[in-house]
C-alpha cells in the first residue's frame, strides 16, 4: 500500500514539474529572454550549412572593387565617383549579352558631377530606356528619407495584392510611418528605369539582418524589394495573394514564406564568391573590346538569361549588412540571398509555435519522468546527454534537410531546468529515505553496500523476502567460564567489545550484514539487503578472517589485561585449556550454511529487527556447535555452503551427520584456510587426509588409521585426525555392522 501511495505520489509530482517547468520556458521565451542566443544558434546553423546548397546559376554579380578604382584612374582617368555613364556601359553590354534584368544596388540620388559638361546622366538614362529591364534603388528611412509621398508621375511596377486585407500591417515601414521617407534616384534615371526596387535592411533585434521582404508598402503601394523587381521587369506577374494557411505569399509558381511582420528568412549561399562574380572593370574592358571587333574578356553571351546585380565593394564604399555569415557582408549579398531563394524556392521556415511547445513539453516530461522514475543515477545522465544531443541533431537536421528553423535553446533550456527541478525534489524527498536508510543500516551493513542501497533503494524489500543467502553463526568456547573468571563486569564489557568489533568489522568488509548479537555470539548473513552471487565464498572468507584475528584479538586482550592469569588457571583446571601458558583463551566456533531464507524487517510497527529465519538458518546455527563435537579447528561448513565456494578454499570432508532436529544427513566439512594464502603443508595435509576419509568410508579402517596417524604425528594438535583415529581403532576392534554403521552417517544428540 505504501508503496502504491508513494508511485501515485510521484506521477502527481511528475504532473506538477513538468507543468511548471513547461510554463516557466514558455513564459520566458515569450518574454524574448532566450531570443539572442536562440540566433546565436540560428546563424551557427547558416554558418555550418552555407557551402552545402548550390547558388543559383542564373544570378550574376557585377562589383565596383579596389582594382575596378585602379584601372579606372589609371586607364580612363576617372577620380571617385565615376561617370554614370560608366554604368551606362555595364548596362548597354548587359543589353547586348541579352541579360534578363540588372539591378543597381547604388542610390543615384544626386545628378553626376559630370552632368553639366557630357550629358552624363542622359546617357545613362538612354541606356535605361534601350535595355528597359534596368532596375533602380530606392530607400524608406526615417534618416535619410526625404519624399513622403510615391510620386504621382512615377509610373512603375509594383504589385498587386489579393488576399492581404487583413495583413497589410506587416508590410508597412515599422514605427511610426509618418516619420519615414523615401530616398529616390533622380527624376532622369528613375522615370527611365524597369523598376523600382527597395533595399530596406529589416534587422532582428541584435542588429543582424536575416530576412528581407518581398514588398513594402509605402504610400499605399507595394514596392518590390530589389530582388523581386528584378523578376518583375523580366516579364513575372504582378500580381500576388496571401496564403494563411501556409502563411506564404503565392506568386505565380512561386511561393513565398512570410513571418509575422512580412519578412522572409533567407537561406544564405555563404560567400558572394560562390556566384558568378566579375569586376566592373572586366565588363569594361570586356565592352572596348567587342567595341573594336577583338576577343573580349567575357563574352556578351556569358550573361544571357541572368539575372544581373551591380553595386560597391571597395575600401569607403562598402555597403554591408552584419548578417549570420559574417558581420561584414555586401548589402546587395542579402538582395542577390532573396532573389536565389524566390528561384530555387527553399527559403527557411520557421517552425510553428505549437511545434516548438509540443516538443518543449515532450522533452520536459521525458526527462521529468526518466529523473522521477529510474533506479539509477546513471541513467538519468545518460538519458540528459541524450536528449541534449537529439534536440540539436533534430534541429540541425531540420535546417539543412527541411529548411525548418526549430527552436534549439528554448528546448535546451527545458531539459536543463527539467533536470535541475527533479534533482531538486529528488534531494528533498528522497534525501529523508537516504537518511534513515544510513541511520537504520550503518550499525549491521558496511559502508559499500548502504552506498549501492541509496543508489538503488529497489534493492531494500521491507516486509520480508524469500532469497538464496548464507548465514554464519559464531560463538566463543565457554565464555561464561571467562565471564565468571574475570570478576569485573567493567572488564567483560570491555573485553567483548573489543572481540565485537574486530570480528564485526570483518564482517562488514566483505559485505555483509550483522543480524545481531547474542552475549558473545554474533549472527550475520551475506546476500541480503543487497544480493551478490557469491555470498557463500563472501561468508567463509569472513569465517577464515576471523580465526586469523582470533590470534591477534588473544594477544592484544593478554596485553590489555583484559584477560588476566586468573581466568586462564581457571580455564586449565577445568580443561579447556591444555596449560595456563595457553595463548588463545578466546577459541570462536562457526557454522556457516547456505539455503533459502526469509529476510527482511520483522516485529512489531514500534519495535522492528532487519532479520533472518528458516530451517537454514536453523542448520548453520547447529553447525556451529557441531565443531564442538568433532574438535575442529573452529569452521564447519554444510554440503550446501561446500556446492557454492568452488576451489577457493582449503576444506577436508568430515562425516555426514544427522544434527539435532533435522532428520536428513548432510555432509560436514571444515573450513580450513583460503587456498591462496594456505601454507604448502595444509595442502598436503588435505591431500592425505581425502585418501584416509575415503578409505574410512569405505570401511578399511586399518588403511585409514595409518593415514590418520601419519597426520597427527605431523600435527599433535589436529583434534579431528585424533577422533577418527580413535574411532578407526574403536571399529577394527569391533567392526560395526550395516545397522550401527548406518552408511557412515552420525547421529549426533548435542546441539
Amino acid at each position: 500500500m505504501k508503496k502504491t501511495k508513494k508511485s501515485i505520489d510521484k506521477r502527481v509530482a511528475a504532473v506538477i514539474i513538468s507543468v511548471l517547468v513547461f510554463g516557466a520556458v514558455s513564459l520566458l521565451h515569450a518574454a524574448g529572454a532566450f531570443q539572442f542566443f536562440e540566433y546565436k544558434s540560428y546563424d551557427l546553423r547558416v554558418r555550418l550549412f552555407a557551402g552545402s546548397h548550390r547558388p543559383s546559376y542564373d544570378i550574376i554579380v557585377i562589383l565596383v572593387r579596389d582594382e575596378s578604382l585602379e584601372w579606372a584612374q589609371r586607364e580612363r582617368g576617372w577620380g571617385w565617383p565615376w561617370p554614370r555613364h560608366a554604368y551606362a556601359e555595364i548596362l548597354d553590354y548587359m543589353n547586348l549579352g541579352g541579360a534578363h534584368s540588372v539591378a543597381y544596388d547604388i542610390i543615384f540620388s544626386e545628378p553626376s558631377v559630370y552632368s553639366s559638361s557630357q550629358g552624363d546622366d542622359a546617357t545613362f538614362s538612354r541606356a535605361e530606356k534601350e535595355y528597359g529591364r534596368a532596375v533602380q534603388t530606392v530607400l524608406f528611412s526615417s534618416q535619410s528619407g526625404t519624399a513622403r509621398n510615391w510620386p504621382p508621375e512615377l509610373d512603375k511596377p509594383v504589385f498587386q495584392l489579393y488576399g492581404f486585407e487583413d495583413y497589410m500591417d506587416r508590410f508597412k515601414l515599422t514605427g511610426d510611418e509618418s516619420s519615414h521617407g523615401a530616398l529616390f534616384p533622380i527624376k532622369e534615371l528613375r522615370d527611365e528605369a524597369g523598376a523600382l526596387g527597395c533595399v530596406t535592411g529589416i534587422p532582428d533585434s541584435d542588429g543582424v539582418v536575416r530576412r528581407l521582404r518581398l514588398f513594402t508598402v509605402f504610400d499605399g503601394k507595394a514596392v518590390p524589394g530589389l530582388s523581386s523587381a528584378s523578376l518583375l521587369v523580366s516579364g513575372y506577374d504582378k500580381h500576388i495573394s496571401y496564403i494563411e494557411k501556409k502563411r506564404a505569399i503565392q506568386w505565380g509558381n512561386f511561393s513565398v514564406p512570410v513571418d509575422k511582420n512580412g519578412a522572409s528568412l533567407l537561406r544564405f549561399r555563404g560567400d558572394l564568391s560562390r556566384y558568378a562574380l566579375y569586376s566592373a572593370d572586366t565588363i569594361l574592358q570586356s565592352s572596348d573590346e567587342f567595341k573594336r571587333g577583338g576577343e573580349p574578356i567575357l563574352p556578351p553571351e556569358n550573361f544571357e538569361g541572368a539575372h544581373v546585380f551591380v553595386g560597391f565593394f571597395a575600401q569607403g564604399l562598402f555597403d554591408t549588412f552584419n548578417t549570420p555569415i559574417a558581420s561584414i557582408y555586401p548589402g546587395m549579398g542579402a538582395h542577390i540571398t532573396m532573389l536565389d531563394n524566390i528561384l530555387q524556392g527553399d527559403f527557411i521556415r520557421e517552425s510553428r509555435l505549437w511545434i516548438n511547445l509540443l516538443i518543449l513539453f515532450a522533452a520536459v516530461s521525458l526527462i521529468v519522468l526518466l529523473c522521477l522514475f529510474s533506479k539509477r543515477v546513471f541513467f538519468p545522465i545518460c538519458g540528459i546527454i541524450i536528449a541534449l544531443l537529439c534536440v540539436i541533431s533534430v534541429s540541425f537536421a531540420a535546417y539543412h534537410f527541411s529548411g525548418l528553423w526549430l527552436l534549439l535553446v528554448v528546448q535546451l533550456a527545458g531539459i536543463i531546468m527539467a533536470f535541475i527541478s527533479t534533482t531538486l525534489y529528488n534531494y528533498v524527498t528522497e534525501g529523508h529515505q537516504k537518511r534513515f536508510i544510513k541511520s537504520a543500516f550503518s550499525q549491521y551493513l558496511s559502508p559499500k553496500v548502504i552506498d549501492q542501497i541509496i543508489a538503488d533503494p529497489s534493492q531494500l524489500k521491507l516486509g520480508g523476502e524469500k532469497r538464496e543467502m548464507t548465514a554464519i553463526f559464531t560463538d566463543v568456547r565457554s565464555f561464561s567460564t571467562i565471564s565468571e573468571a574475570l570478576g569485573d563486569p567493567q572488564k567483560l564489557v570491555e573485553l567483548l567489545n573489543h572481540y565485537l568489533t574486530r570480528m564485526s568489522n570483518i564482517v562488514l568488509e566483505n559485505q555483509g550484514t550483522i543480524d545481531k548479537y547474542e552475549g558473545d555470539a554474533i549472527i550475520a548473513f551475506f546476500g541480503a539487503p543487497v544480493h551478490f552471487n557469491n555470498h557463500a565464498s563472501l561468508a567463509c572468507r569472513s569465517a577464515v578472517k576471523m580465526k586469523k584475528a582470533e590470534v591477534d584479538i588473544n594477544r592484544e586482550a593478554l596485553a590489555g589485561g583484559l584477560i588476566n592469569q586468573t581466568v586462564r588457571d581457571v580455564m586449565a583446571k577445568k580443561g579447556i585449556l591444555k596449560t595456563p601458558d595457553d595463548p588463545c583463551p578466546l577459541f570462536t566456533r562457526i557454522g556457516i550454511n547456505t539455503g533459502d531464507m526469509v529476510v527482511g524487517n520483522m516485529g512489531t510497527p514500534n519495535k522492528m529487527d532487519y532479520t533472518i529465519m528458516g530451517n537454514a538458518v536453523n542448520l548453520s546455527a547447529r553447525l556451529e556447535g557441531v565443531n564442538k563435537q568433532y574438535n575442529t579447528g573452529g569452521i564447519l561448513i554444510s554440503e550446501y555452503t561446500r556446492a557454492q565456494i568452488g576451489d577457493e578454499f582449503v576444506i577436508r570432508p568430515l562425516s555426514r551427520a544427522r544434527v539435532v532436529g533435522i532428520n536428513t544427513p548432510l555432509r560436514l566439512y571444515e573450513l580450513l584456510d583460503i587456498k591462496d594464502e594456505a601454507p604448502p603443508a595444509l595442502l598436503e595435509m588435505v591431500k592425505n587426509w581425502e585418501q584416509g576419509f575415503a578409505a574410512y568410508e569405505q570401511k578399511n579402517f586399518s588403511a585409514a588409521a595409518g593415514i590418520f596417524q601419519e597426520i597427527c604425528r605431523l600435527n599433535e594438535s589436529d583434534l579431528v585426525a585424533l577422533k577418527y583415529l580413535e574411532r578407526c581403532k574403536k571399529y577394527i576392534a569391533n567392526p560395526p555392522d550395516d545397522t550401527s554403521w548406518d552408511d557412515g552417517v552420525d547421529n549426533l544428540t548435542e546441539k
